[in-house]
């Protein structure tokens, strides 16, 4: 009887609940560090670099390049072994190889890797110099003379090329920035004035046709010395391109490399762990500094890290303020009644909208309707043009869709903390003399603002990570750093690169998915890295507020 009884209360207390509600939570922080490690595992050795091992098959021809992985073949049981060759002007840059046709593998000490601005890496070794600008010393071991002849062509083009491609760059934003406009806007007025009935010799009309004449005479003087500086700089460039370094591949094919192609070189086989260390660093600091390059196939992350925490700033200060005003609202203001209970239903089933419906609604509320009449309001000649400046997706954009799309968790993140605050304290307050707003601001929202950034740390977590409404409301493939020197500093009406986007664009659009799929780890080991840092800080700060506010609400 007893052990029924023993049986029947299990049941009753809701032990087989708490127990499943365990496993549960034991399984995803299971899978949940299986990912972490999958990322780590994948993205911390990445720029770490690798052996280059030259081997030659059983029907005589040799490859050079790096053992990545070995698989069998489940069907026929063959084990083939994977190596990234480059060198992908010549063929493929990866080629798996049966290993049974391997007959023998060595590691030349004399292998090169060359980092190139284009083509990705090249495997081979040096041969020679041919640098018809300068002197080329044919004294030292292949590194030091590369090492020189390098150091001398990108002395020349700090001397010679960069200067005039500040200048080309310099006119190119004066055409585009002020006198394109500028033009746009004087036709603008003028064809505006005569459609108003005003006549072609009016004082005013005159006015802007002479100051029309004047903006053209400018544009044409300054595209006739871009194109000075066009082909100065073309000239230039080509005669330090024909500064070459030749290296051989491990089929004997002999291949110029124009030394301002190279970005930089390894030589894996004599690196010692603090070269490798170097190395490492080397490229960390150019993943977080640099701007993409090779199709966002290599180089830097630069913009996209730029974007990402921007976008999240952004999105925290629209969305954080208005999400604790409404639940505050809700929680000490509004009546119960059929209208609250239906609005807190909404907001409740807001927060389970997927993503891209929130991106379409961004599409047409944020940018086709408000951006699109400020732009008709503001920069009238502008749309008239084609061009709109927030009638187009730009990061400002993104992030209000975003911070709509996080908001229902702070406010419902806020109620709940108004909520947990006893009754007693609320009275107390009342009894000293404190009105309801002084209550409010002194006592409760302090007490609940623990509560409250756990609400603003799930919603800055999900914001960085989402990419279905970035993909209509601004994010692109390319796009420069909103932010520059040139009046108002900050542009939220420019699009951004964003480290999601760029995960997918790399992992789905990219016409080379294993030269990509390093890169894919990098990034979403990058990616996670900020949202842990700025959650790092946002708990940080909630358990101050924690500390501070613990004797209160008591």
């Amino acid at each position: 009887m007893r052990p029924r009884k023993a049986t029947q209360r299990f049941w009753r207390q809701g032990e087989p609940f708490v127990w499943a509600s365990g496993a549960a939570l034991a399984l995803t922080l299971s899978m949940t560090a299986v990912l972490l490690g999958v990322v780590l595992r994948n993205g911390l050795g990445v720029f770490w670099p690798s052996p280059v091992a030259e081997v030659e098959l059983a029907d005589g021809t040799r490859l050079l390049g790096e053992e990545l992985q070995t698989q069998i073949n489940p069907d026929t049981g063959v084990e083939s072994v994977k190596f990234k060759v480059g060198n992908m002007e010549d063929g493929p840059a990866f080629r798996w190889v049966e290993k049974r046709v391997i007959r023998k593998k060595f590691y030349p000490p004399g292998a090169f890797v060359l980092e190139r601005l284009t083509n990705m890496n090249y495997y081979g070794t040096f041969q020679d110099l041919q640098t018809p600008g300068w002197e080329s010393t044919t004294e030292g071991t292949p590194a030091e003379r590369l090492d020189a002849a390098l150091a001398a062509v990108r002395d020349q083009y700090n001397q010679v090329v960069q200067p005039l491609a500040d200048q080309q760059a310099a006119v190119a934003e004066e055409l585009k920035s002020r006198l394109k406009y500028q033009i746009l806007r004087a036709e603008y007025d003028r064809k505006h004035r005569l459609a108003e009935g005003a006549a072609p010799d009016a004082d005013a009309v005159v006015r802007l046709e002479k100051h029309l004449a004047e903006l053209r005479a400018d544009e044409q003087r300054l595209k006739q010395k871009s194109d000075r500086l066009t082909a100065e700089l073309s000239e230039k460039e080509a005669n330090l391109r024909r500064n070459v370094a030749i290296f051989r591949d491990a089929q004997g094919r002999e291949k110029p490399i124009a030394l301002l192609d190279i970005v930089r070189y390894t030589r894996p086989n004599q690196m010692g762990f603090g070269s490798k260390a170097a190395h490492y660093g080397a490229k960390i600091w150019e993943l977080l500094t640099a701007d993409p390059r090779e199709s966002n196939q290599d180089g830097g992350l630069y913009p996209a890290i730029f974007g990402t925490v921007l976008m999240v700033f952004l999105m925290a200060a629209t969305c954080f303020p208005l999400g604790v005003v409404a639940g505050v609202y809700l929680g000490e203001y509004a009546k119960e009644g059929p209208l609250v209970r239906l609005v807190r239903i909404a907001v409740n089933n807001l927060a389970g909208i997927p993503s891209i419906v929130y991106g379409v609604f961004g599409l047409g509320f944020f940018i086709y309707l408000i951006g699109g009449q400020f732009d008709a309001w503001f920069f009238p000649e502008r749309v008239e043009a084609g061009e709109p400046v927030f009638g187009q997706g730009c990061i400002l954009w993104a992030s209000l869709t975003l911070g709509l799309l996080t908001i229902p968790v702070v406010i419902v993140s806020t109620e709940e903390a108004l909520r947990a605050i006893p009754r007693g304290v609320r009275e107390g307050s009342y009894a000293l003399g404190a009105t309801k707003l002084q209550t409010l601001w002194r006592v409760l929202v302090p007490m609940a603002s623990p509560g409250m950034m756990t609400g603003f740390i799930l919603a800055m977590a999900r914001a960085a990570g989402e990419v279905a409404p970035l993909m209509l409301t601004g994010a692109v493939k390319n796009a420069p750093v909103p932010l520059d020197s040139t009046f108002p500093f900050l542009h939220p009406d420019r699009q951004f690169m964003h480290l999601g986007y760029h995960i997918l664009d790399i992992s789905c659009k990219s016409p080379n998915v294993e030269a990509t799929k390093p890169m894919v780890y990098v990034t979403t080991l990058l990616l996670l890295l900020i949202v842990l840092s700025l959650s790092s800080v946002a708990i940080y700060l909630r358990s101050r507020m924690r500390k501070r506010y613990y004797m209160r609400a008591i």
